[in-house]
Order: C-alpha cells, then sequence, then structure tokens
C-alpha cells in the first residue's frame, strides 16, 4: 500500500476520525479494531492494511493533537502584555475544551509523556536559537523545557478534569500565563 496514495491518505484520515469520535465517549485501552471499522464504515482487513494495530492507529491519530498543542505553547510571544495571555495560548485551551472529552481519556495515558515530550521538544528548538526567559541563563535549556512543558501539560490536564465549561478559554490562558508568568519569555 503506497501512504501517498489519495485514497490511502483519505481511508486513514477516516480512520483516525473514527478513532477520535470513539475516544471521545469510550477509554482508549477499551477501543477495538472492530468498532473503529464500523466507526468508519470499512471492514478490519483493510484498517490492518493501514495499521499493523490499534496502539499504531492511536499513535498516528494523536499526531495532530500533539502538533497543535506544541505549535500553541511555541508559538507563545517573546513580549506579552502582563495583563493578558497570549493569543496562542487562549487558541491552545479553546482547543482543549472543544475536544475536552477526547483529552481527559487521552491524558490518563501514554498520551501525556508524548504530550509534554513534543512541547519540551519545540521549546528547546526556541532556545537553542537563543529565545530565553530572563534570568535562566545557568538553566540547561532541557530542565527549562521540561520544567515548563510539564507545567502546561498538568494545566491542560487540570483543565480536562474539571467541567471545562466553568472557565472561558481566555481565563484558563490567563491562569496558565500567570502561573508560568516567572519563567516566562520576555
Amino acid at each position: 500500500m503506497n501512504p501517498d496514495d489519495p485514497r490511502a491518505r483519505r481511508t486513514r484520515a477516516g480512520l483516525r476520525a473514527a478513532l477520535l469520535t470513539l475516544l471521545a465517549d469510550t477509554a482508549p485501552e477499551r477501543v477495538t479494531v472492530s468498532a473503529v471499522a464500523r466507526e468508519a464504515g470499512i471492514n478490519r482487513a483493510t484498517v490492518y492494511q493501514h495499521y499493523p494495530d490499534i496502539d499504531a492507529l492511536v499513535a498516528d491519530a494523536m499526531e495532530d493533537a500533539l502538533a497543535h498543542v506544541a505549535r500553541c505553547a511555541a508559538l507563545c510571544p517573546l513580549e506579552a502584555p502582563e495583563e493578558g495571555a497570549p493569543a496562542p495560548l487562549v487558541d491552545l485551551f479553546a482547543h482543549v475544551a472543544e475536544h475536552a472529552a477526547l483529552y481527559r481519556a487521552l491524558l490518563a495515558g501514554d498520551f501525556a509523556h508524548r504530550l509534554r515530550a513534543g512541547v519540551a521538544g519545540e521549546l528547546r528548538e526556541r532556545f537553542a536559537a537563543g529565545a530565553r526567559p530572563p534570568g535562566t541563563g545557568g538553566v540547561p535549556d532541557r530542565a527549562l523545557a521540561a520544567h515548563l512543558s510539564g507545567g502546561l501539560v498538568a494545566l491542560i490536564a487540570d483543565r480536562v478534569a474539571a467541567d471545562a465549561s466553568a472557565a472561558s478559554a481566555e481565563e484558563a490562558a490567563g491562569v496558565a500565563w500567570r502561573l508560568l508568568a516567572p519563567v516566562r519569555y520576555r
């Protein structure tokens, strides 16, 4: 199977969408290949033509979510007003609120580790390029990135564990911005 074939890309996109739909209401460990195939409207054999197992499908489907969160975190400006959170952080929390059930299920498993690693990688790239928070010159890039990404993922997990509608995305981003203020970009 040629993964670049438009039909293969459409099938894989449909399988990822079916999986994400199922994950919104079902714990990740309870999702089966049969359920994904049924949701996507295809047979099980077709799933196996594209993915060796359900874990490979989950990993592929989560890449988009991981990339979105990492991109939003990395887009936070080097300088932002003290009184408000930067727009990329608001976008991140709006995305999380929109997909709260999905993130709730995913953050209970290995996805939290992968999310932290993805955000930390984006931040290490910025630090290596010279964009560092003031007063952190003696802190290794890896440690600083781990600290910031761990805090952000913990705040995302807390957001989805609570009632996501309790606070707006702007309010949630504002809280995150204030908590990360001592080491945020300047």
